[in-house]
């Protein structure tokens, strides 16, 4: 593969990937190499499977947010994605994450930067 770094136009809610900037597609502006973008290529399919699967998960009704792994693996999946995009952004995608709190690992003690109360 080559190890050349291009822009690429991300926009996570559609995870859509793009080197042309057209409509909305540009809410992150990433350089990468087509090796990193297959990497976030895999990462943007498992939000999309954990996305789907959460989704079927929201139809049984006796079930807590709190207590499923569906939800788990969707928020986990789309930490990794805003990992991956600040890795790669530029300046301003990375104060556009730091400024949401997706830039490091989240504290699972913490709820909106808060104590957790429940545990």
């Amino acid at each position: 593969m080559e190890n050349k770094k291009r822009t690429f136009y991300i926009n996570l809610g559609s995870q859509e990937i793009s080197q042309i900037r057209d409509g909305n597609n540009d809410v992150f502006t990433i350089e990468a190499t087509e090796e990193e973008m297959f990497r976030l290529r895999q990462v943007l399919n498992e939000v999309f499977s954990a996305d789907e699967r959460s989704f079927w998960r929201s139809h049984i009704p006796f079930r807590h947010y709190s207590e499923d792994s569906q939800n788990d693996d969707y928020d986990y999946s789309m930490r990794e994605a805003y990992k991956m995009i600040y890795e790669l952004g530029d300046e301003e995608t990375k104060q556009f994450i730091k400024s949401i709190g997706m830039d490091h690992d989240e504290d699972s003690d913490k709820i909106y930067g808060e104590r957790n109360p429940l545990t």
